[in-house]
């Protein structure tokens, strides 16, 4: 609908409202449209006459409304009336008791400020009562540790507790140290002095207990034994007195139980006594050595685990002491181990068993060394070692004496050489004996001594007698024979070590003899070749030689040739080397090429006039060297 306004009406202030409510959009006025909706509830039907009411009704409504807001409101002021009330009297109450506060507080602020010094003098002494005690029980033992470390009776037993309180008076010695450092000495120096007088105290009480103990074979040593010795060990008196008593007692007991072990054997009869085994010489002492070193071994692991709490700085000392009661310990069974070997080497005879048993010795003596140093026992083990060698020297010299006289001693005849020249059954038996013994020597560490000893007391004797026998043949045969036994000899002492000397001078001896068997070869075919007067014609340098000379001594030559080994000596033969025959042929061949080279160069010289030389010499010195094969 469109309304007209004329323009007069522009000016008009209620035409201006009645355009402004036609021209709102109620669509997009929520709060209008809400009191729209609320003016609707006032009346149900839309007349002229509720329109009119509509402004009266509209004011009741408001006073209702407010007499409700009102009526409200009234309540709300009674209730902040009542409270008003309530919190004046909280303050009357509040300000009577902050000025009885005031009042309170100027009457004890004097004993608030006593009590706050008191309270913090009590807090400085509390803090100094710690220190205190922290520092006794830093500084200071307990009476129970002092009845630990003193022992409650004579003969209280020591258990691990005592090492530990003794561990602790230690430490605080040392801690007084630092002590000392942050200024207190005075207090450190009485710390030090008391501490000092706890570990001598129980020093010695410990040295009491660890010596008696010690004293007992049959007491084992523990781990408190070894912890006694380790403390002991800052007392060397007292530790040195404590092994020395130990010493003596193992002593004894090894001797014992050595004794044991020869007559009575172990627990049960196992194993057997030793002395069972006397009829063996070499199992009887290998027995008695092998038991010896297996019970000093044991006697040094003791002697360790005993001193296993010890500082190993100090190993030197350490070691000192070990060996020192080793070797007393072990100073006990030095004389009936020695009654029984020298009683072995007065009735064993057999040389072989003898050096055997000098080898056994030998390697116990080196092996026990290593454990055993000084003192009796190992003087015992070297006098046993050098009287046995003695002994077995001496029973070899023996026999290679009664081997080298005939069957019959009492004659003190030498046996005489053999019809073929070969070396005596004496010298086979010798040979034989020195291979036997010298097997056994090269099974044994460090035999070169030994070796020397006993080739010397075998082949000096031997090439001695060998020579003497010798002595009563003629030239020829004196140096086969001799050549023969030198032969055997060097051929034995070849394969063995440490023989390179002997075998030298047993080459140089067969040198020798087999210059003398080459020069009277030599003569020999000199002789059978008819070569004595040309040979001298040749020595006196005489130019002419007779040539019938000559002719007899190519004719001889040229037999010669065809069966050189025909004028050969028959010693020659007889001789056992292959090489040493070769060798005395082949020299003496070569005398003779020597004397046919020095006649072919005269006859061929054109000075000496020969006629046709060729026709006498038909063969060269060189063609003669190839023949003889020299």
């Amino acid at each position: 609908m469109e309304i007209y306004v004329s323009p007069t009406a522009e000016s008009n202030p209620l035409q201006k409202r009645v355009n402004k409510i036609l021209e709102t959009r109620l669509d997009i006025e929520k709060n209008t449209l809400e009191a729209l909706t609320d003016l609707s509830s006032f009346f149900s039907h839309n007349t002229l006459q509720n329109r009119r009411n509509l402004r009266n009704q509209i004011e009741k409504r408001s006073v209702v409304i407010n007499d409700n807001f009102l009526k409200c409101f009234r309540e709300v002021k009674i209730s902040l009336d009542t409270i008003c009330r309530d919190l004046d009297a909280l303050s009357d109450s509040v300000q009577i008791m902050k000025n009885d506060l005031e009042f309170s507080k100027a009457l004890t602020h004097n004993l608030i400020k006593r009590t706050n010094a008191l309270q913090q003098e009590k807090e400085c002494l509390q803090a100094r009562k710690q220190i205190a005690e922290a520092f006794l029980r830093r500084f200071q033992i307990s009476l129970h540790e002092h009845q630990l470390l003193y022992g409650n009776t004579k003969d209280a037993p020591i258990d691990a507790e005592f090492f530990d309180v003794l561990d602790r008076v230690r430490n605080i010695h040392s801690d007084c140290r630092i002590l000392m450092q942050s200024g207190y000495q005075t207090a450190a120096s009485d710390i030090m002095e008391e501490m000092n007088l706890h570990q001598e105290g129980a020093l010695e009480r410990l040295y009491r207990w660890t010596q008696n103990h010690c004293r007992s074979v049959e007491n084992e040593i523990g781990p408190l034994i070894s912890k006694a010795m380790g403390h002991l060990q800052d007392r060397p008196i007292l530790f040195k007195y404590v092994i020395d008593e130990y010493a003596i007692a193992r002593k004894a007991a090894l001797v014992r139980l050595f004794i044991e072990a020869l007559t009575e054997g172990g627990s049960s009869g196992n194993p057997k006594p030793i002395e069972m085994h006397a009829h063996d010489p070499k199992r009887y002492i290998g027995d008695m050595f092998a038991w010896l070193h297996q019970a000093i071994h044991s006697e040094k692991e003791t002697l360790l685990l005993l001193l296993k709490e010890c500082d190993k700085n100090d190993y030197a000392d350490l070691s000192e002491y070990v060996q020192n009661a080793l070797a007393y310990i072990t100073d006990g069974v030095c004389h009936p181990l020695k009654v029984r070997v020298e009683t072995i080497l007065h009735t064993e005879k057999d040389v072989i068993s003898l050096f055997a048993l000098s080898n056994l010795i030998r390697f116990y003596q080196k092996t026990m060394k290593q454990v055993v140093q000084g003192r009796t026992f190992e003087h015992c083990l070297v006098e046993l070692q050098v009287s046995i060698e003695e002994v077995y020297l001496r029973s070899l010299t023996n026999q290679v004496r009664q081997i080298l006289r005939r069957p019959a001693p009492a004659s003190g005849v030498l046996e005489l050489p053999q019809r073929d020249l070969s070396p005596p059954a004496s010298v086979g038996r010798l040979l034989n004996l020195l291979k036997d013994i010298l097997s056994v020597a090269t099974m044994v560490d460090g035999h070169q001594s030994d070796i020397i000893k006993i080739v010397a007391c075998v082949i000096d004797p031997l090439l001695l007698s060998v020579q003497e026998s010798a002595s009563h043949l003629p030239t020829v045969d004196m140096a086969v024979y001799l050549l023969n036994c030198l032969y055997h000899m060097q051929s034995t002492l070849a394969v063995y070590e440490y023989m390179d000397e002997r075998v030298e001078r047993l080459q140089a001896q067969s040198e020798a003899q087999i210059d003398t068997l080459t020069s009277e070869q030599s003569s020999s075919l000199v002789s059978n070749l008819q070569l004595g007067p040309i040979y001298t014609i040749l020595q006196t340098n005489q130019t002419q030689i007779e040539t019938n000379l000559l002719k007899i001594f190519m004719s001889k030559m040229n037999d010669f040739l065809e069966m050189p080994d025909i004028l050969l000596l028959s010693q020659i033969q007889l001789i056992m080397s292959s090489a040493h025959r070769s060798n005395v042929r082949k020299r003496s061949f070569n005398v003779i090429v020597a004397i046919y080279k020095q006649i072919y160069e005269r006859v061929h010289d054109p000075t000496n006039g020969f006629e046709n030389p060729q026709a006498i010499f038909s063969k060269t010195p060189e063609q003669i060297a190839k023949i003889l094969n020299v």
